[in-house]
Parts: C-alpha cells; structure tokens; sequence
C-alpha cells in the first residue's frame, strides 16, 4: 500500500525551542519536520502542529514555525501528551456539515464530501517519539485513522526510547517509513509537475 497524496494529511509534534537541543540527532530530525512542511505546502496536504505547555518549553522552533506559517497550519496547544485529548481529532476528521436539500439526490462524489473528511491518511512525526508522539499515534489509530510514522523526522532524549516508540508503533499496526518515502509516494511519477521542486527540498 502506498501514501496517496489525496487522502493525507500531516502533523507534527512538539519541535520546540526547549526541547530539541536534548534531543538525539535533533538538528537532522528539525530539518526534516522542515522538508515534509514544504512538502505538504508543495502539494496541498493539510498540515497541523502541536506545542506541548509552550509556556514552559516554548514555541515551534523557528524555522519550522517559518514554514508552518507560510503553509497555513492550524498550530493546537497542549498540555495532555496525547494531542487527540486536546482536540486534534476533531481538526483532522471535523463533523460533517448539514446539507441543504436532500443529500441522496447530489452526484456519488459529493455525497462522500457530505458523509464526513475524505483524508484518513495522517502522517505523524515528532518528539518525543516515546510519549507525546506514540500516544497520539495510538489514539489516532484508535480513533481509526490509517497512521503513518516518519521516521527520520522523529526523536527522543535517548536510542532506546525512540526505538521502543518505533516497535510499540510498528506492532500497533502503524506504517513506518522516512521524509524521502513519503515525497516519492506522493509524487509517484518524474512526470508529475511539482518533481523537480520536490526534489529539491530532500536533496
């Protein structure tokens, strides 16, 4: 099964001016929670973002916070670690609104916009990938979204504690894959009008 472009939607967890530096190999995993912004921005995917208590461990840091604003992105705060207790389950799949007349009698593609959020794909990367990013993970899948984790954009404090993240997620069900993964599924073809820029963004 590969990512389709129409059915994903991105968000990313907690990259914040507090916390990355602590983080293992943080400056590589920022400037891929970058790439899969611009991206996503490139391509028309929704993009979402959380801060875990930005109060005390501050905003996005800058540069992602850079292209989350030039892409639009709704930004949740938070203090539960789970970003689904605080709403982002709403943001991703929002209640589907009452229809004027009478739906049945609308065209099959416009019935299915009517029944509720045509993108089940959610893309998912972040730190801490062992708490913040696993139990939103979790609770997505339990909210049933098909997830997808990007690996290389993710990190804890500690190898084994993203590792472990990365296990406990692969036995959930959930989809690993990298930044680069994710640009070439979405793209899937040389041909495609926006290759080149895209290529440019993970070379």
């Amino acid at each position: 099964m590969l990512l389709e472009v129409d059915q994903s939607q991105l968000v990313l967890v907690d990259y914040q001016v507090r916390l990355m530096p602590a983080l293992l190999e943080g400056a590589e995993v920022l400037a891929n929670a970058v790439r899969l912004a611009q991206l996503a921005e490139l391509l028309r995917v929704p993009i979402f973002a959380t801060e875990q208590n930005p109060s005390k461990l501050g905003g996005s840091v800058p540069e992602l916070a850079s292209a989350l604003q030039q892409a639009g992105a709704r930004v949740l705060s938070k203090m539960q670690f789970s970003a689904v207790e605080e709403g982002l389950g709403e943001w991703l799949r929002p209640p589907a609104k009452p229809v004027q007349g009478n739906a049945r009698s609308l065209p099959k593609h416009l019935q299915k916009s009517v029944s509720g959020a045509e993108r089940n794909t959610v893309l998912i990367a972040g730190c801490e990938a062992h708490v913040c990013l696993l139990q939103t993970a979790l609770d997505l899948l339990e909210d049933e979204f098909d997830v997808w984790v990007v690996t290389d954009a993710c990190s804890s404090r500690s190898e084994r504690n993203r590792d472990a993240a990365f296990d406990r997620l692969a036995g959930a069900g959930v989809e690993l894959v990298t930044t680069e993964m994710v640009a070439f599924e979405w793209i899937r073809s040389a041909e495609h009008p926006d290759f080149k820029a895209a290529q440019s963004l993970i070379k």
